[in-house]
């Protein structure tokens, strides 16, 4: 696997741990850009719109646009992926021990 798919499906359970910690499961794109930053994933905005959308073509998450802010909501099948009870190519499956802090 190339780097640069290794680090995008990270990239994509980054976003994902990060809405499932949240505690209605939503939070805007400017807070997950932020999230990423964090955690060594620093990508553009267009980047991050991208990979939201495509989250979404999943059925991972649902995207509402409020002017220039996205608002990203997980849902059901998202937090399975999140906490590696589901799989979707494309996402990294987290490990046993690896939580998001620590």
């Amino acid at each position: 696997m190339a780097f640069q798919t290794y680090e995008q499906e990270d990239r994509r359970l980054v976003i994902l741990r990060l809405l499932a910690e949240d505690a209605d499961y939503r939070i805007n794109s400017s807070l997950i850009q932020r999230g990423l930053d964090i955690y060594a994933h620093a990508i553009s905005r267009d980047a991050l719109h991208t990979e939201l959308y495509w989250l979404q073509e999943q059925g991972l998450v649902s995207v509402e646009s409020l002017n220039s802010v996205l608002v990203v909501t997980l849902s059901q099948r998202g937090l399975d992926v999140a906490q590696g009870r589901a799989v979707v190519p494309g996402v990294k499956r987290p490990g046993p021990a690896s939580p998001l802090r620590g």
